[in-house]
C-alpha cells in the first residue's frame, strides 16, 4: 500500500464522552456533538473518512442526569436525551443564542432541507444551470446534522474497512450564526485542507482534444508571444493509446504513451518543464490493463498473474496488492519520466467489489498519499467523494453544459462549498459541451475563473470548441489576456491564503454569510463572495444589456466605504445595489485598510516563484495589515522552517505603508525586492516620500488612468523596513462623476441627444433629488438609467 499515511486520532477523550448500554453522546467542541445508537452496544472508534480526530480538547460542558432523560450543556448548546432509541419526541439539540428559540433546535428525524445552507456535489456532469447540493455544516436556523452512519473506515494499519449496517453515527454543527466557526470545527474533526503548490494557482491550460507534441509546443509558443501565461499543462486522455480492440478495453483507460502523437514523450515533458509549467495526465483506471499496455507482462508479475493469458488485469481498488502494482507499475515510471500529477477521471459511480467502499475516495486518498511521498508536496485532481474531501484537493467539477445559466450557478457553488470546508474547486472555465458559441459568456467565465479557487480552461473534444483567446473577436480576446495575466499577478495574494486556508480553516472563497452572518443581506447575493481577506467579488453571469453595454449584478456592500480595485469607483456602503460593469471589468471591492500584493509584471512568467517586483493595492482611511507568506516549495508547506513572512501595515493616522523586514526561511527569497505601492483612487492633495532602513530614497511617483497613484522604490533588501508616507491622514478622492457619466453614455447605443440631455441633468448643480426626478422623465432605457444613477449614487457627496 502507499505510504505515508494520514495521521489520525480518532478515539476521544474519555472526559468527553457520556455514555449508556446503546448510546454514546461525544463532546468534541462546544458547538459539536456527536451521537451514536447501536441495538449491539458496540460503538465505533475507528476513523471514518471523515472523522479522522476524534480526540479532541475536552471543552467545558455539564451533564444533568434526571433519571428518565439527560441533558448535556455547553456555552453553545442544549441536549436533550430520553436515554432510548433516537426519536424525534426523545433528542434534540437546541442552539443557544441563536436566531430564534423556536426554530432553533434540531430533532432527530426531522427533515428541514430547506434549513441546511448546502455544501457541494460530487459532479456537475451535464448541469445546465442549478443543480440539488449535497447538506453542509451550517444551516441558516443555526444547526446542522452530518451523518457519518454509511462512511467507510480508516483502519490502524492504514487500510479501509466496511461499517457494519445499524448503527447511527451523527455529528450535529450546533453554532448558530457563527458559520466560520462550524467550518473550522469540521477542519478540526476532518483534518485540515493542505497547503496547494504554488504553481497550481496560476492559470491551467486544457482541452480534450488529440494534440500532437509538435502541435502543443507550438500552442505554448503562440501562448508566450501573446504575453498569456500558464503554470499547468493538462493532457486529456488522447495522451495514451485510445484505438483497441473493443474485446479488451473501452479505450478510455491507458498507460501507454500514443507514440504517433508523442514519439520522445520524455523530451516532450522535459520541453513543458523548461518553459515553466507542470504536467498532469488524465487517467480513466475502470478498465484495468490490457494486454496492449506497454507494462502489462510487468503488472502480471507484480500480481502473480499469468501473462500469456492475455487476459486483462482487473481494476480493483479494494485489493491492496493491486494498488500497490497500480502505483508502483503504471503511475510511478510515467512520474519519472515527468509526470507531475494525475487527473484522476473516475466516472463509473460509488460501488466497488466490497460493498460500502467508494472508489472515488478509495483513488483521491491513496493518489494523495501516494504523492506525498519522499517528502513532496502532494497534489491529485479529481472529483469530490464525500464530507472529508478537502484533503485532497485540487477537485474537478465535471462536464458544464456551455450556458449562461451554468456561470450563474458556478460563483454559487464555489462559495457554499465552503460550507463543507472543500476550498479548492476548480471548474471547466467557458463550460465544457454543448452549447453555441458565445464570445461574452466565454469572457465573462474567464473573468469568473480568475476570480474562483483554481482557473483551468477546459473543452470537449470538438474543433470548434476551444478557449484560446485569439479563436474570439478581438475585444474579447483583449479582455481575456488581460485576466490570464492578472490571475498569475494575484500569486503573492493567493498563495497567502492558500496558507491561510491550511492553517487558520478559512477557504479562499466563501460565502458572504461567513462573514456577515447576522446581516440578512449577506444570504440573499449568492453570486457574490468574499475572495479572500481582502477583496469581494460579485461575477457578472449575464449578458450585457444593448442599449447601456453594460451588465447588471446585485450586490452587497457591509458597512465602510468600498473602492473598486479595476474602475477606481468609490462606494459607501451598508447597503444593497446593483451595479453595472462594461465587458472589461468585473466588481472586486476593497474596503478601507485593505492591502493586497501582486506580482508587479505587466506579463507574470508562466511558472509563478516569488517575484522580484512586488506591488501592493492600498485603500487609505483605515489602519490594515496583511502577512504576505512564502515557501521554498519542499514539504508539506506547514513546516515553518520552511516558509517566510513579510509584514504589510498601513497607519491611517500617520499615512505611512510599512513594508517588511522578511522574517523565517528568507533564504530562497531575492536578496532585493521593487517595491510599488499603487494608492487606489487618493486624493491628489498627498505628498510621496520613502525611506529604507530611516534613510530616504528617491520613489518613482507615476498616477495612472484609473487615478491611483503609484509609488515605486527599486532594490529593497529583503531583511529591510521600506516605508512610504503621503502625509497624515490621507482621504479618497472624490468619484469623477461626470468623466465616469460621460464614458458610460458614449459606450450606450442610445440616441445622440437623449445621451446629451442625460449628462447634462446628472452633471448640473441642481440637489440630487432634483436631477434624478429629472433623469426619470427622460425615458432613458432602464439599464443606462440605472447605471448612471449608480455613477451618481455611489458616495454620498454626489
Amino acid at each position: 500500500m502507499p505510504s505515508p499515511s494520514l495521521p489520525t486520532s480518532p478515539v476521544a477523550d474519555p472526559g468527553a464522552v457520556v455514555a449508556g448500554d446503546r448510546w454514546r453522546i461525544t463532546v468534541l467542541t462546544e458547538g459539536l456533538v456527536r451521537l451514536e445508537y447501536a441495538e449491539d452496544g458496540v460503538f465505533e472508534d475507528r476513523a471514518s473518512t471523515f472523522a479522522l480526530h476524534r480526540r479532541q480538547p475536552v471543552p467545558d460542558f455539564r451533564v444533568v442526569d434526571q433519571g428518565g432523560h439527560l441533558e448535556v450543556v455547553t456555552s453553545r448548546l442544549r441536549l436533550t436525551y430520553d436515554k432510548g432509541p433516537f426519536t424525534t419526541s426523545g433528542l434534540s439539540v437546541a442552539v443557544l443564542g441563536a436566531v430564534t428559540n423556536y426554530h432553533s433546535v434540531w430533532r432527530y428525524g426531522q427533515d428541514t432541507p430547506d434549513r441546511n445552507l448546502g455544501g457541494t456535489v460530487r459532479t456537475l456532469d451535464e448541469a445546465d444551470g442549478a443543480i440539488p447540493l449535497e447538506p453542509g455544516v451550517v444551516g441558516r436556523w443555526g444547526y446542522a446534522v452530518l451523518d457519518d452512519s454509511r462512511s467507510f473506515l480508516l483502519t490502524d494499519d492504514g487500510w479501509v474497512a466496511p461499517r457494519e449496517g445499524g448503527r447511527t453515527d451523527l455529528y450535529v454543527f450546533a453554532y448558530g450564526h457563527d458559520h466560520a466557526e462550524a467550518v473550522r470545527a469540521l477542519y478540526a474533526v476532518s483534518g485540515p485542507q493542505p497547503v496547494l503548490p504554488r504553481w497550481a494557482l496560476g492559470n491551467w491550460w486544457s482541452r480534450y482534444h488529440p494534440y500532437t507534441a509538435d502541435e502543443y509546443a507550438a500552442l505554448l509558443d503562440r501562448f508566450a508571444a501573446s504575453g498569456i501565461p500558464f503554470s499547468v499543462a493538462v493532457l486529456d486522455m488522447d495522451w495514451h493509446v485510445t484505438d483497441v480492440d473493443p474485446a479488451i478495453s473501452s479505450g478510455w483507460t491507458g498507460y501507454s504513451w500514443n507514440r504517433d502523437l508523442f514519439p520522445d514523450p520524455g523530451a516532450f515533458l522535459d520541453d513543458l518543464h523548461a518553459r515553466g509549467l507542470r504536467v498532469t495526465l488524465n487517467v480513466h483506471p475502470a478498465d484495468g490493463v490490457g494486454p496492449h499496455e506497454d507494462v502489462y507482462e510487468e503488472m502480471c508479475a507484480a500480481l502473480g498473474l499469468d501473462p500469456a493469458t492475455r487476459e486483462p488485469v482487473a481494476f480493483d481498488v479494494t485489493d491492496a496488492a493491486f494498488l500497490t502494482a497500480y502505483f508502483d507499475v503504471l503511475h510511478r515510471r510515467l512520474e519519472a519520466e515527468g509526470v507531475d500529477f494525475w487527473w484522476l477521471d473516475w466516472q463509473q459511480g460509488a460501488h466497488s467489489r466490497i460493498a460500502g467502499i467508494d472508489p472515488l475516495w478509495m483513488l483521491n486518498h491513496f493518489h494523495f498519499l501516494d504523492a506525498a511521498r519522499d517528502g513532496r508536496r502532494p497534489l491529485t485532481f479529481s472529483r469530490y467523494a464525500g464530507p472529508g474531501s478537502h484533503r485532497y484537493p485540487v477537485g474537478f467539477s465535471g462536464d458544464t453544459v456551455v450556458s449562461w445559466a451554468s456561470l450563474r450557478f458556478q460563483p454559487y457553488v464555489t462559495a457554499t462549498a465552503a460550507n463543507i470546508g472543500y476550498g479548492w474547486w476548480s471548474h471547466d472555465v467557458g463550460g465544457h459541451m454543448f452549447g453555441a458559441k458565445d464570445d461574452e459568456l466565454a469572457t465573462r467565465w474567464v473573468q469568473l475563473g480568475v476570480f474562483s479557487p483554481v482557473l483551468r480552461l477546459h473543452s470537449s473534444n470538438n474543433p470548434f470548441m476551444t478557449k484560446e483567446p485569439w479563436a474570439y473577436a478581438p475585444e474579447h480576446a483583449a479582455v481575456q489576456t488581460e485576466f490570464l495575466r492578472l490571475r498569475h499577478r494575484l500569486v503573492p495574494y493567493l498563495h497567502t491564503m492558500n496558507h491561510r486556508a491550511a492553517r487558520d480553516g478559512v477557504p479562499l472563497v466563501t460565502p458572504m454569510y461567513h462573514r456577515w452572518s447576522r446581516h440578512t443581506e449577506a444570504y440573499d447575493v449568492p453570486g457574490q463572495v468574499a475572495f479572500g481577506s481582502e477583496l469581494l467579488v460579485a461575477a457578472v453571469t449575464t449578458p450585457r444589456d444593448r442599449a447601456a453595454a453594460v451588465a447588471p449584478v446585485r450586490a452587497w456592500l457591509p458597512d465602510g466605504v468600498w473602492v473598486d480595485v479595476l474602475t477606481g469607483l468609490v462606494y459607501d456602503g451598508g447597503r444593497q445595489l446593483v451595479l453595472h460593469r462594461d465587458l472589461a471589468s468585473v466588481p472586486v471591492l476593497a474596503p478601507a485598510g485593505a492591502l493586497v500584493p501582486l506580482d508587479a509584471a505587466e506579463v507574470p512568467a508562466d511558472d509563478p516563484v516569488e517575484p522580484t517586483w512586488l506591488e501592493v493595492l492600498v485603500v487609505v482611511g483605515a489602519d490594515g495589515a496583511f502577512t504576505m507568506v512564502e515557501d521554498d516549495g519542499t514539504g508539506d508547506g506547514r513546516d515553518e522552517s520552511r516558509v517566510a513572512r513579510t509584514p504589510l501595515r498601513w497607519d491611517q493616522a500617520a499615512g505611512v505603508l510599512t513594508v517588511g523586514p522578511a522574517t523565517g526561511a528568507t533564504g530562497f527569497l531575492p536578496a532585493a525586492r521593487t517595491w510599488t505601492a499603487t494608492f487606489l483612487s487618493v486624493a491628489d492633495d498627498v505628498a510621496p516620500v520613502a525611506t529604507v532602513e530611516g534613510a530616504a530614497v528617491e520613489p518613482v511617483v507615476a498616477r495612472t488612468a484609473e487615478g491611483h497613484l503609484r509609488v515605486t522604490v527599486h532594490d529593497v533588501p529583503v531583511g529591510a523596513v521600506l516605508r512610504v508616507g503621503l502625509g497624515a491622514a490621507p482621504t479618497l478622492r472624490p468619484n469623477d462623476v461626470a468623466g465616469r457619466l460621460h464614458r458610460l453614455l458614449d459606450a450606450a447605443q442610445a440616441g445622440y441627444e437623449l445621451k446629451r440631455r442625460v449628462l447634462e441633468v446628472l452633471t448640473s448643480d441642481r440637489p440630487l433629488h432634483v436631477r434624478l426626478s429629472h433623469l426619470a422623465a427622460l425615458d432613458a432605457p432602464p439599464v443606462l438609467r440605472a447605471a448612471a444613477e449608480e455613477i451618481v449614487l455611489a458616495r454620498a457627496s454626489a
